[in-house]
């Protein structure tokens, strides 16, 4: 038997004392000596890797990379401790997307070494770059710092060595309210040494309630074709269409949010219908959010067509991107990784109505992903 060496001593004491240390209704997330559960997203393989029972970040992997336990959370309490040794800088991401931004689209709670007196939207504890702390408590001289985070929508709680740095109602600040309310947890690189360890998660009552449009292959079944010859294609849990024409979902909303992950190839041009009395561009009423990545078009991905142009994303031709669109009464709202592109306070079809999709392009196409909605 080959005797095990100290690092690896050290490592798997750590997982078994982190394993027989939860609490009840606690999870521990990371068993000490491996990255099972976890995958490193947008860089190297060895941006993130185990040293002496812990998560490190590789110096060599710098941000976008990411570290996301490959499990989608709601609400939930996450709790665990990571290390500061001089200057540092990292992140815990929170409902972080599937694509897309996760600062933006989810939440991003800073991690930094600095002390503070007068904390900002920089300093440790913060949700960066929009809210400060209520106050910085970090130890930054080779010590482990412990956090503790309630997230409980619209209400999250952030704790740092036992003192409550962030209690915020989401929905009453304007820049947070529109966050993800489901996605993954997550450690961001930015190239600094940081280390993490005991994490564990206990998940509370999920409050969501989404009606999927498409999730999976069977779901095309439920859309129909409202107008011309589009050529639509379930491929797993992607929804694809060509040519020329639209499908229409069959039950009408008239205030709801509805969700998608979106890719295109280069210059198509196609479109969201909503409110829509049926047919396509034959309807007697509807509206239309134009997809279209073409900057200098006179209506853009994210316009109103014939109503508002919206502020260009910036987004990449076949690379996925996440699609928030918000309907109540007069307002629309649509929102592009994390970004409001466009906002009209001026709807006046106020009539409930279909959501149907177009292809207005022959040669190009679109795919849809997690098409999800709900009223409101």
């Amino acid at each position: 038997m080959v005797p095990l060496s100290r690092r690896a001593l050290i490592a798997a004491c750590a997982g078994a004392l982190l394993l027989g240390a939860a609490e009840p209704g606690f999870t521990p997330i990371f068993d000490g000596s491996s990255l099972k559960g976890w995958s490193v997203r947008e860089g190297p393989q060895t941006a993130f890797h185990v040293v002496d029972g812990a998560i490190a970040v590789h110096p060599s992997a710098n941000f976008p990379t990411w570290l996301r336990y490959d499990r989608i959370l709601e609400n939930f309490e996450f709790r665990g401790e990571f290390f500061l040794k001089g200057w540092m800088d990292s992140a815990i991401y929170l409902h972080a997307p599937e694509h897309g931004r996760n600062t933006w689209t989810g939440l991003d709670i800073k991690l930094f070494h600095q002390k503070e007196e007068k904390p900002t939207s920089n300093s440790c504890g913060a949700i960066f770059p929009v809210l400060a702390p209520k106050l910085v408590n970090v130890n930054n001289k080779g010590e482990w710092n412990s956090f503790r985070i309630v997230m409980d929508w619209p209400s999250l709680k952030v704790w740092m060595n036992g003192s409550l740095v962030q209690d915020v109602n989401l929905e009453s600040h304007p820049e947070l309210k529109y966050r993800l309310r489901r996605g993954y947890l997550g450690f961001q690189s930015l190239s600094y040494p940081i280390r993490f360890r005991n994490l564990e998660v206990k998940e509370l009552p999920a409050k969501e309630q989404w009606e999927p449009l498409f999730a999976k292959a069977a779901d095309a079944a439920k859309w129909t074709v409202s107008e011309g010859k589009p050529r639509v294609e379930a491929i797993g849990d992607v929804l694809r269409l060509e040519g020329l024409g639209h499908i229409s979902y069959p039950k009408p909303y008239r205030d709801f949010e509805l969700h998608s992950y979106i890719r295109t190839s280069r210059w198509h041009n196609g479109g969201i219908l909503f409110r829509s009395s049926g047919g396509g561009t034959k309807a007697q009423r509807n509206y239309e959010i134009q997809l279209h990545n073409v900057e200098g078009a006179h209506f853009p991905t994210g316009s109103l067509y014939h109503h508002k142009r919206a502020s260009y994303p910036r987004i990449e031709d076949e690379k996925w991107w996440f699609c928030q669109l918000i309907v109540k009464d007069a307002l629309l709202i649509v929102r592009i990784n994390g970004e409001n592109v466009l906002e009209f306070e001026h709807l006046e079809n106020l009539q409930e109505g279909l959501i149907e999709l177009q292809a207005h392009h022959e040669g190009t196409w679109m795919e849809l992903k997690q098409l999800v909605v709900k009223g409101i």
